[in-house]
C-alpha cells in the first residue's frame, strides 16, 4: 500500500487486540490516524477493514518515513521500543505512547480514579479483587487493562472507579500515568527473552508509579519499593507483624489474623482463596482499596466470598487422597515458586510439579529451594524441559513426560493421599497450546477424566 501522510495523524503500531481497540476509539473521537502492522494478516485486519475502509493500513517492515512523519505513535504492548524505525521516530522527536496513556488522559478529564496494579505474579488476582470489593461497595467500577478489556474499551461515562492490571510491556511506552494507588505487588525474573537484565525489567515495571498520589509496596519485597516524593502517601503489606497503620499478619490465641496496624481486621482462615501467597494477595488488596477510600465492611465482605481465578492455584478434584491444582498462570519462575511456597506448608504430603514450556530465557535454579521444601518430583514437559532439569539436577527428582496427558498419568500413579499435583510451569504456554487457559484446560480435563 503507499503511503499517505498527512498534517496530522496519529500511527498505530500493531493490529492486535489494543491496536483495533485504539482505532476503533480515535475512530470515535473524530481524529486522523494510519495503522502498520509486521504480520501479514494481522488478527484484527478483517474486522478493521470492514469497519474502517478508507482507515489506510501499512503491512510488513514499519516504514521510517511513516513513522517519522506521525503526530504520535500509539504503539501496541507486544511490539517492542527497540524497532529501528520507532528508535528513529524517537530520535526525530515522535512521541511513542501507549494505550493506557490515551487512557489516561480521558480518566483525568473525567476526574475519575485509577487504580494501577502491576507486578510478575498475583496481578490478575489483586486486580480482580479490588474491583469486586469495588463493586460489593456499589460502585460502578471497570476492570481491565492486561486483563480483559484494552483499557481505551473502559471509557465512558457512567465510571465511578477504573482498577486496572498492567504489564510491563505496557508500561514501557506509558509517561505520567497519574494513578491515585499504584502498586507493583512484586518482582522476579519474567520476560528475559525481551529485557537485557532484571534491571531494565524492574525500571519498566516502576513506570506506573509516575505521577502517582498513593503507593502500595511489598514490604516482603524490596524491589517493589520506588522513588517517589515525600509529598506521595504510602502504605505497605506485609507477612509480619506491621506498624502503625500498615496492613500484615498477626498471631493471636493460636489463630492469623490479617491485621492493620494493631487492628484485627479477619482471621487468615475465613478467607475464601486457599494458599499463603493468595493471603499476600488480600493484603494488598486491602491496601489499595483503603488508599481509594473503600469501605473496610464491603473489602471484607468481599474476602469471605471471593475464591480465586481460573488457572491461578485453582482447585480441579481430589482423587483417592490427592489434591490436584491448576496453576496454569504460573508463566514465570516467581509465579511457581509463590504457588508451592503458598500450598507447601499445609501439606500432609509432598508436591508433584508439573513444569515446563518456554522458558523466556528463564533460571530455574531459584525453583531449587522451594522444591527442597516442599516437592517431591518435577513432571517436565515442553520445549525448555531440559533447561529445567539442568537447573535442578542432582537437587530435585526430575522425569520427562512427552506431553500433558503423560505428565498427568506420571504424576498420578506416584501421588500417594496427602500429596498435591500442581501444574505451575514458570514457562509461557506457545510451544503447545494457544495460551496458558488451552493448556489449563486440558489439565483439568484430563484430572477430571480421572475420577
Amino acid at each position: 500500500m503507499s503511503l499517505i501522510v498527512s498534517d496530522r495523524f496519529s500511527l498505530i503500531i500493531g493490529l492486535g487486540k489494543t491496536g483495533f481497540a485504539c482505532a476503533q476509539y480515535l475512530a470515535l473521537q473524530g481524529e486522523r490516524f494510519q495503522v502498520a502492522d509486521s504480520r501479514q494478516h494481522p488478527p484484527f485486519f478483517d474486522q478493521l477493514t470492514l469497519e474502517q475502509p478508507e482507515t489506510p493500513i501499512h503491512l510488513g517492515d514499519f516504514p521510517y518515513d511513516l513513522c517519522a512523519n506521525a503526530h504520535q505513535i500509539i504503539l501496541s504492548p507486544g511490539v517492542s521500543m527497540q524497532e529501528p524505525a520507532l528508535v528513529a521516530a524517537a530520535r526525530a522527536g515522535v512521541p511513542i505512547r501507549s494505550d493506557v496513556d490515551i487512557f489516561a488522559e480521558a480518566a483525568r478529564l473525567a476526574n475519575v480514579p485509577i487504580v494501577a496494579i502491576t507486578g510478575s505474579n498475583a496481578k490478575s488476582t489483586v486486580t480482580s479483587l479490588v474491583g469486586q470489593m469495588a463493586k460489593t461497595a456499589g460502585l460502578n467500577v471497570a476492570v481491565g487493562g492486561n486483563l480483559g478489556e484494552p483499557s481505551v474499551s473502559l471509557l465512558a461515562d457512567n465510571v465511578d472507579l477504573y482498577v486496572m492490571e498492567l504489564s510491563s510491556f505496557q508500561l514501557e511506552s506509558t509517561s505520567g500515568l497519574g494513578a491515585s494507588v499504584a502498586c507493583v505487588l512484586n518482582v522476579s525474573p519474567d520476560h528475559m527473552d525481551r529485557y537485557d537484565n532484571l534491571m531494565s525489567y524492574h525500571q519498566a515495571k516502576h513506570r506506573v508509579f509516575q505521577g502517582c498520589k498513593a503507593v502500595v509496596i511489598n514490604g516482603d519485597d524490596a524491589l517493589t519499593n520506588p522513588l517517589v516524593p515525600d509529598t506521595v502517601t504510602q502504605t505497605s503489606f506485609s507477612s509480619g507483624d506491621p506498624d502503625v497503620g500498615q496492613f500484615g499478619l498477626r498471631e493471636e490465641a493460636g489463630t492469623t489474623w490479617m491485621v492493620q496496624g494493631l487492628r484485627p481486621i479477619m482471621a487468615v482462615n475465613k478467607l475464601a482463596m486457599f494458599g499463603r501467597h493468595n493471603v499476600a494477595n488480600a493484603l494488598a488488596a486491602l491496601a489499595l482499596g483503603q488508599a481509594v477510600g473503600l469501605p473496610m465492611d464491603a473489602m471484607i465482605k468481599t474476602l469471605t466470598v471471593f475464591t480465586g481465578l481460573s488457572h491461578r492455584c485453582e482447585w480441579v478434584a481430589d482423587i483417592d487422597g490427592v489434591a490436584y491444582i491448576n496453576d496454569s498462570k504460573g508463566t514465570n519462575i516467581g509465579a511457581t515458586v509463590a504457588a508451592l511456597e503458598g500450598l507447601g506448608p499445609a501439606l500432609t504430603g509432598k508436591i508433584m510439579l508439573i513444569a515446563g514450556g518456554l522458558g523466556k530465557g528463564t533460571d530455574f535454579s531459584e525453583l531449587v529451594v522451594p522444591l527442597s521444601r516442599y516437592g517431591k518430583q518435577v513432571v517436565l514437559i515442553g520445549r525448555d524441559a531440559n533447561d529445567i532439569e539442568m537447573a535442578l539436577v542432582d537437587k530435585v527428582r526430575c522425569i520427562h513426560a512427552k506431553d500433558m496427558q503423560s505428565a498427568v498419568s506420571i504424576a498420578h500413579a506416584q501421588a500417594v493421599s496427602g500429596d498435591l499435583v500442581l501444574l505451575s510451569p514458570a514457562c509461557a504456554s506457545f510451544d503447545a497450546y494457544a495460551n496458558f487457559e488451552a493448556r489449563g484446560d486440558h489439565f483439568s480435563a484430563l484430572v477430571r477424566a480421572l475420577a
